[in-house]
């Protein structure tokens, strides 16, 4: 079983990120929202991106989406 990645947004940038998903890690993510520390955990099955948030589960078929998604959320660090 491959190691989990624990990071706060913003640590790594979304090329980090994108590879170590690739490698088969597993990324939890901590985010500040609201004044609480919320986990992120991301993830990607060989064939689909998730990015499984506590209210919501996004799933992106391409690499490019699940970037455009690190992005905008945050949890990349600024490139």
């Amino acid at each position: 079983m491959t190691e989990v990645l624990r990071v706060e947004a913003g640590e790594l940038s979304a090329d980090e990120l994108i590879d170590a998903l690739n490698e088969g890690r597993r990324i939890l993510v901590d985010v500040e929202v609201a004044g609480g520390t919320h986990e992120i955990v991301l993830r990607y099955d060989g064939e689909t991106y998730h990015c499984d948030t506590p209210t919501n589960l996004h799933r992106h078929a391409e690499e490019t989406e699940m970037r455009g998604c690190i992005v905008r959320m945050g949890y990349a660090a600024d490139e």
